[in-house]
């Protein structure tokens, strides 16, 4: 069995589908943060059969949970504080992501004016699918 210890002050995201947890690791940009990160992958779950699950120690207020939701809303954040769960936030489709996927349209003013950020707006919630603001290009939300 493997012992991981818990974290006195941080973030433990709970509940991430099997084999998800290095693209959140990369999207949240936690390595380009100077904190400890655990990840632990195809942990056995009752609810899920397998999962994932990351646990960062330190304050971690920038964390951007609009990408966690575009990811998968089903993740689970527990926040700790003095090794104590004292909150839990349930995540949701975010109606505006900024610079976490790329407009593919060719003729879209992001592939010309390489400094402008990528936004997409939520069109559809029920089918997941954001379209670019600047040339409405359609994308659908990434599979898990």
């Amino acid at each position: 069995m493997l012992n991981i210890s818990g974290i006195k002050d941080g973030i433990v995201l709970d509940h991430i589908a099997a084999g998800k947890s290095l693209d959140i690791y990369y999207h949240l940009g936690l390595d380009q943060l100077d904190c400890e990160v655990a990840i632990i992958k195809n942990a056995r779950s009752n609810k899920m059969g397998r999962k994932d699950i990351i646990k960062i120690a330190g304050n971690l207020d920038n964390l951007d949970l609009d990408v966690l939701g575009y990811i998968d809303h089903n993740i689970t954040v527990n926040i700790i504080a003095d090794g104590s769960i004292v909150e839990k936030k349930a995540l949701k489709l975010p109606k505006k992501i900024v610079n976490v996927i790329r407009c593919k349209n060719p003729r879209c003013i992001t592939s010309i004016e390489q400094e402008l950020p990528h936004v997409f707006k939520l069109a559809d919630e029920e089918k997941k699918v954001y379209r670019c603001l600047y040339c409405e290009e359609k994308y659908g939300k990434i599979k898990k």
